[in-house]
């Protein structure tokens, strides 16, 4: 985040990390589906949620980029504050966790029903 807002006070892009691509579309570029104010928002609205001394939640009403990205809030919430709590090894959709496994001919999925469950 720090890198991201350093470098969008120059108007650049961090070379390191993923590109923002702009709204899902059926031809979509290389790149993060929304926009990098969508980003900043995203990222204030969970550090609100996170610190107990700042007002806010995530809800459907304040949160069109968990409803472009199809995350539901509850979810969000505890991807962001009990992440290693719930996930041990590789994370990912499914079908992603799938692919991993077997590219590395691994025969016991490790988190995949919290995968199914957070991240379908």
């Amino acid at each position: 985040v720090k890198a991201r807002c350093e470098h969008a006070k120059e108007g650049k892009q961090p070379k390191h990390l993923a590109r923002f691509a702009g709204s899902p579309r059926k031809h979509m570029p290389k790149g993060l589906p929304f926009e990098l104010k969508s980003y900043l928002e995203l990222v204030e609205l969970t550090g609100r949620c996170m610190r107990a001394d700042k007002r806010g939640a995530i809800n459907p009403i304040n949160s069109p980029i968990l409803d472009r990205l199809n995350i539901c809030p509850e979810n969000w919430l505890k991807l962001t504050t009990q992440f290693t709590k719930v996930f041990h090894g590789a994370v990912g959709r499914p079908q992603k966790l799938d692919n991993y496994c077997a590219s590395l001919e691994i025969k016991r999925r490790a988190n995949y029903k919290q995968c199914e469950k957070l991240l379908a």
